[in-house]
């Protein structure tokens, strides 16, 4: 007799379908599980008798072999605990193989029989739809990740304890299912608590190209004296971006659960990611054991910020400069490859140089000319190429120190809801969530941003004088339609290009 279970795994930032099979013979009992399975799903074997037998169901005393198919295809994590069981009890005559047909199962099992959540659940669920299945069985903590894709097509429940599931499947008792109505309820949590624009003392241009970034999602370098601000800017930029919107909600849902950062709730606000400049580039872009994602796919619809830039390994600074590009990333491993996507913001800040004081009126910098070239290195041609506004602060003055803040958000709220009056007319613009001004390619430029003669014959004269790139020449153009956004026109005028031609400057 032949048990067939059938089952999915995540594999990148999609689901592969997994059949498991088990067959059962005469001979000195032994229970072996083989198909390309790494330590962990090996290791199943013991969890599975125990499970089995902590639940009071007979574990048979024979000869049992599962067959994790695709042979070819490597398996990690305990994903398949639950199936494997759940395949010895048809095999022991405790379940019908008509009980389990056509029904997708998931979960990791404790050695009592509890059903534990695992990572990637959209992706499996995502990978059941694709393939037909009408039901499918998850740990009960991985339902409300499930909710977010639950539709007519398929049933999904949740499942505590393999006691409770069998009961189930025998129709003995019922099970929680998910519903669709939960997305629509999640919404972010109203930040009551800063940093907010209000908070920073002077610094207008920077708050002024900042509103910019956040508006068209452009990538943008602070640079300036230690204690001007830079840092505490980039943090109030995070109270500054628009909600998420149920495509986001999902794609970002996916993303953490894959990487094991929340397998049991629903992300409902966008990411702020701020890695240590002493992080590897596996961990900035991705890979590791199964090629996880990193820091730029953590990233995705909300914002990366490096703080001090050129601290960073300068492996770490040229791998980013694909993903800022392509807006994915790509991990290649010998048995494993998997996309990711990086639709990210970067915001990044650097001194001017080692100490931080170049330029500074006050302050004697006493780094040598040798020391400042290889500290402004770090950031290459390429790299800055792909930033679109460069912005340099000064030291703020005493007098605006003294300036006692208000304790309101006045300033914050107004910039917050002009950059999401420019967001909107983006979406209505593209017809499209999520595209921004950012996203589009210089055939999309070309055909879809317009500008009057005067804005033209200015972009020629500048790119001439300032030897523009290609991308540089392109990128200046989306910037002054994100200006032309916030100022609320539909064409491109002079002074929009004007003012984004100002934050080319290196």
């Amino acid at each position: 007799m032949i048990a067939k279970i059938h089952s999915a795994i995540p594999y990148g930032f999609e689901g592969r379908l997994i059949e498991v099979e088990g067959d059962m013979n005469r001979g000195l009992p032994a229970f072996n599980i083989v198909g390309m399975a790494n330590k962990t799903v090996s290791e199943s074997k013991e969890r599975v008798r125990s499970a089995i037998v902590n639940s009071e169901f007979c574990f048979p005393d024979k000869k049992v072999t599962i067959s994790l198919a695709p042979a070819g295809l490597p398996k990690d994590g305990a994903y398949l605990d639950l199936p494997i069981a759940l395949s010895v009890l048809v095999l022991s005559g405790q379940l019908l193989q008509s009980d389990v047909r056509d029904k997708l199962f998931i979960g990791e099992l404790s050695l009592n029989g509890e059903i534990r959540p695992v990572k990637g659940i959209i992706n499996i669920i995502e990978a059941a739809k694709e393939a037909g299945y009408h039901e499918a069985y998850v740990p009960e903590k991985n339902l409300a990740q499930a909710t977010l894709i639950a539709n007519q097509d398929i049933a999904i429940y949740g499942v505590e304890t393999l006691e409770s599931l069998y009961l189930a499947l025998k129709g003995q008792c019922g099970l929680n299912m998910a519903h669709t109505a939960l997305i629509g309820q999640k919404k972010p949590l109203e930040r009551t608590k800063g940093p907010f624009l209000d908070y920073i003392r002077g610094q207008e241009l920077a708050k002024r190209a900042m509103t910019i970034a956040i508006a068209g999602h452009h990538n943008i370098l602070i640079s300036g004296p230690p204690g001007a601000g830079k840092t505490l800017l980039a943090k109030a930029a995070a109270n500054l971006l628009p909600d998420l919107t149920p495509t986001e909600m999902i794609d970002l849902t996916k993303l953490y659960s894959i990487a094991g950062l929340s397998t049991d709730e629903i992300v409902v606000e966008r990411p702020f990611r701020a890695p240590h400049h002493t992080a590897s580039p596996i961990s900035i872009i991705g890979g590791g054991p199964g090629a996880g994602p990193g820091e730029v796919s953590l990233a995705h619809r909300g914002i990366l910020f490096l703080d001090e830039i050129p601290e960073f390994p300068r492996a770490v600074l040229e791998a980013l400069r694909q993903p800022l590009e392509d807006k994915s990333i790509t991990i290649s491993r010998a048995n494993h490859k998997a996309m990711y996507p990086a639709d990210l913001m970067l915001i990044a800040t650097m001194n001017p140089c080692p100490c931080g004081y170049l330029g500074d009126p006050t302050h004697e910098c006493n780094c040598t000319e040798i020391q400042i070239q290889n500290y402004q290195r770090k950031l290459s041609g390429p790299l800055f190429d792909r930033i679109d506004l460069n912005v340099t602060v000064d030291r703020v003055d005493n007098e605006d120190l003294r300036r006692t803040p208000s304790g309101k958000s006045t300033e914050h709220n107004v910039v917050k809801n002009t950059i999401t009056e420019a967001i909107r007319r983006q979406r209505e613009r593209f017809e499209r969530d999520g595209i921004y001004n950012s996203s589009l390619s210089s055939f999309q430029v070309s055909q879809m941003l317009k500008m009057d003669s005067s804005a033209e014959a200015l972009l020629a004269q500048a790119s001439e004088k300032l030897s523009l790139s290609a991308r540089a020449y392109f990128k200046t153009i989306k910037v002054a339609r994100t200006i032309a956004d916030l100022d609320g026109t539909d064409l491109i005028l002079a002074k929009h290009l004007a003012e984004a031609l100002t934050f080319r400057r290196r």
